[in-house]
């Protein structure tokens, strides 16, 4: 990103891109792949393991020493066994030097029956944190529950009572189970939105303002939506023309 420049889009495939990109140049990415190509995605991608190894080591080169990858990511279920891939990646991320530094869920509101018959319903996707040693940025978001501290008193036989009480002015903070309706309630025509407060939210805790924000597989654009209302810089890359577009119209 050039200096000056606070929005970057690019119609393009990330791993030519991001090998023009000089080491160690971005904060932040928060990103989701077609995997085991569960959508279409216009036909613009083919998903496959060759692919998601270039990328991986691209994301590493790029990111910056204490910055973090959001990897958001799900399994198909093939033949009446779930393909694992999600796993898969997580520990190539490891291999490569990438900290897994929280594995999350996203859980999805309102999926409806989604599945199979002889397995519960699917209602949630990972969220892979990873890091470059240790995060600079940690921001954990708080809830509107205050914290509590425990406390003793004596029972009237000798034993000891264990109360709670408040306490003043901390509020406890999320845990890494994070639920949101599917989409968002955004229609954007991609095949797969995330959430606008899933992307929100990560880039919430794991970035400054100021920081450069990058999604590699763009898609419809969310997280530079978000990235820009945050006061971050952002470059995003797609392949798909259409869901370029569809990018430009709602971050620039």
């Amino acid at each position: 990103m050039s200096d000056g420049t606070e929005i970057e889009l690019i119609c393009g495939d990330c791993r030519e891109i991001m090998a023009g990109f000089e080491s160690d140049c971005i904060d932040l990415t928060v990103t989701s792949p077609p995997y085991d190509n569960l959508r279409t995605y216009n036909d613009s991608s083919v998903w496959n393991w060759d692919g998601f190894t270039e990328i991986a080591e691209q994301l590493f080169r790029v990111t910056k020493k204490g910055g973090v990858v959001v990897w958001v990511v799900g399994d198909a279920t093939i033949k009446g066994s779930e393909t694992g891939t999600s796993f898969r990646q997580a520990l190539y991320f490891k291999e490569i030097g990438f900290n897994l530094h929280d594995t999350m869920i996203y859980e999805k509101a309102g999926t409806g029956a989604c599945g199979s018959n002889y397995s519960y319903w699917q209602a949630f996707e990972y969220m892979f944190v990873l890091s470059r040693g240790r995060p600079i940025a940690v921001n954990r978001i708080e809830t509107d529950k205050p914290c509590v501290g425990g406390g003793s008193r004596l029972k009237r036989d000798g034993g000891k009572r264990r109360e709670t009480r408040k306490i003043k002015g901390k509020m406890q903070k999320l845990n890494n189970i994070w639920r949101f309706s599917v989409g968002g309630g955004v229609d954007t025509k991609h095949p797969a939105v995330f959430p606008e407060k899933l992307a929100h939210d990560h880039i919430i805790s794991w970035s400054n303002e100021g920081d450069v924000i990058l999604d590699p597989m763009m898609g419809s654009g969310t997280t530079g939506k978000m990235a820009k209302q945050l006061g971050r810089r952002f470059i995003g890359i797609e392949k798909d023309e259409e869901y370029f577009e569809i990018a430009k119209r709602r971050i620039l």
